[in-house]
């Protein structure tokens, strides 16, 4: 069976909801994480990650979901959004938002749920089903990442920037030529040994490059990222990626996906991705029996773009249907 998929966009986004709870969670080592429900409480159960790391949760993300059957869960990770301390890296590492996903399901009262998540979102999607196998139901991952060298590399590294070359030698700007070799070490001793306010000049640099990346259409024509924003996005997303996700060796996860061979999964990836490349939504579908890629003929990156907005609404509405009669995970 051919495993991608191709539809026009129809599908609108559901229609904006308000949270029926609203609450912080202590998650220790000092850190409080904002978490919020929305939808039918009896509903299917579903975890929303964030991108990032750093990005923050948005009112945009409760309407990929029809409230009437979901039960959707939406959370601020360390460090952003809402989350407290604000822009916080101490005990700050993929396993600590595992270990905190856990606690907020617990907190719950949920037995199992689905996840749901893109870019940064997709890649603790899939460690945290890596992880915990028996709670991880469905998985709908969208512009996938999955924290191998080669794709910060390509980002990071000037293959973005054969594409996008007044945009990289903006980014490349700030930072002196000898140090241009490693602009993740370079942008690191920035946005954390020096004054807030270079922080913030950095940061917006940092958040730029990618936010002018994201849509297929901006012609890398956005808005300077507020400071505030800026400074948390690009200090976690910068302190995750110097560190490889504290990941045991590159290409972990490809290496540990028997451990979900039997959950079903959705890919759904923009052809011109120029942030995540397709290739790394192709490998994980090749390694991933039980998984549908549907590859999005003209988007890029951002969850707002119309293909893959449509794609992941229609996809949500069909798992929700296959589960409506008992709005449960069996």
């Amino acid at each position: 069976m051919d495993r991608t998929t191709h539809h026009a966009p129809t599908t609108a986004l559901h229609p904006p909801i308000d949270p029926f709870d609203q609450r912080m969670i202590e998650v220790g080592e000092g850190h409080r994480l904002y978490v919020e429900q929305c939808g039918n409480p009896r509903g299917l159960p579903v975890v929303v990650l964030h991108g990032g790391p750093g990005g923050g949760c948005s009112p945009m993300m409760r309407r990929f979901f029809d409230p009437a059957i979901w039960r959707v869960i939406l959370f601020d990770q360390r460090g952003c959004g809402r989350s407290r301390p604000h822009a916080s890296v101490r005990d700050n590492t993929t396993w600590h938002l595992v270990r905190d996903i856990e606690l907020i399901r617990e907190t719950l009262g949920i037995d199992r749920w689905a996840v749901f998540g893109g870019s940064w979102g997709a890649t603790l999607s899939l460690i945290y089903a890596i992880t915990h196998p028996e709670r991880t139901a469905q998985l709908v991952l969208r512009g996938i990442f999955l924290m191998e060298k080669r794709e910060l590399d390509w980002f990071y590294g000037g293959g973005a920037g054969q594409f996008w070359p007044d945009q990289w030698h903006r980014f490349q700007a700030l930072i002196p030529e000898d140090e241009r070799g490693d602009l993740i070490a370079a942008y690191n001793a920035r946005l954390f040994d020096s004054p807030i306010h270079e922080q913030t000049r950095y940061a917006r640099a940092w958040a730029g490059w990618e936010n002018a990346l994201a849509s297929v259409r901006s012609q890398g024509q956005t808005g300077e990222p507020g400071g505030e924003y800026a400074r948390a996005f690009a200090r976690l997303e910068n302190h995750y990626f110097r560190h490889l996700g504290w990941l045991d060796g590159d290409m972990w996860i490809r290496r540990n996906l028997d451990r979900i061979a039997h959950i079903p999964g959705v890919i759904v990836q923009g052809r011109y991705d120029m942030i995540c490349p397709p290739l790394s939504a192709q490998l994980l579908a090749d390694g991933w029996k039980a998984a549908t890629l549907h590859m999005v003929p003209f988007a890029g990156h951002a969850l707002s773009e119309p293909g893959i907005s449509d794609q992941l609404v229609r996809s949500l509405d069909r798992i929700g249907r296959d589960h409506v009669s008992e709005l449960r995970f069996a």
